[in-house]
């Protein structure tokens, strides 16, 4: 498609070349996953398929072992291996092997309006399976700055710390007079590992305060909130005609103002 930028047409055409030349190795690995109805085995399918064409793009070992000579530059990655900032963080999130670990990353990917698209974590942290995510995230500001790569250590309510980076990226043609779909990327790593990160270049990561941030709201049980958007599910939600609070929702053993 013509709509598709020089990476993107690369993947599809390796995508395409899985399926035709690996299906049976697919069908092996999908074999081991049980009895799985017509829809499943073809969504299998096509991740299988879609990690072959990454791997082609950037294969394991030369693309761990620039990873970590350039310390995780993202863009310096995608111009050595002709791919975008998405495709390069996406990958980031598979350098699992046992025997050649690379940084347990997280990603995700949004759009403007909070819809979570993509979801992928190598590492620990804690991703909902439904909703959005926490509008204090640094993921949600470049919207506001869409030529800028943001940096942010996030805290998590058990007191968990991450160093998180995020970037908008945009899709390179839109017929008229469709709009540009423009979405954020979010890439982190636990905050033991954001030395070995080009971007914690100048972070005194022990002493820099972590912006309080939640799963979401239905999962967050954080109290006086001035963003929340929704009372957590866990916690009884108390209304009171008298007092006004930060946040909009009150809940048990929340504190008053």
């Amino acid at each position: 498609s013509e709509l598709v930028d020089g990476p993107g047409r690369t993947f599809q055409l390796a995508f395409q070349l899985g399926m035709a030349e690996c299906l049976p190795q697919f069908e092996i690995i999908i074999g081991r996953a049980g009895a799985l109805d017509d829809t499943s085995r073809r969504l299998y399918r096509m991740t299988l398929a879609s990690y072959y064409a990454a791997a082609v793009m950037m294969p394991y070992g030369p693309f761990l072992a620039a990873a970590e000579a350039l310390s995780y530059d993202i863009n310096v990655l995608a111009q050595r291996f002709n791919t975008g900032f998405e495709q390069v963080c996406h990958r980031l999130t598979t350098l699992s092997r046992p025997n050649a670990r690379g940084i347990p990353f997280f990603m995700l990917r949004v759009d403007n309006a909070g819809n979570v698209s993509k979801r992928f974590s190598s590492g620990t942290f804690p991703f909902s399976k439904f909703g959005g995510t926490c509008p204090l995230w640094n993921v949600h500001s470049t919207f506001d700055t869409p030529d800028r790569l943001l940096k942010q250590i996030i805290e998590l309510p058990d007191g968990s710390r991450y160093v998180s980076i995020a970037q908008m990226v945009r899709r390179p043609v839109a017929p008229h007079p469709l709009p540009q779909p423009r979405f954020a990327i979010g890439l982190g790593c636990e905050i033991r590992h954001a030395s070995r990160l080009v971007y914690a270049a100048g972070m005194d990561l022990e002493k820099t305060e972590g912006t309080p941030i939640g799963v979401n709201c239905r999962l967050c049980e954080r109290e006086n909130c001035a963003q929340r958007a929704e009372p957590p599910i866990t916690r009884t939600l108390i209304l009171d005609e008298t007092t006004r609070r930060v946040s909009s929702f009150a809940f048990s053993n929340a504190r008053e103002l």
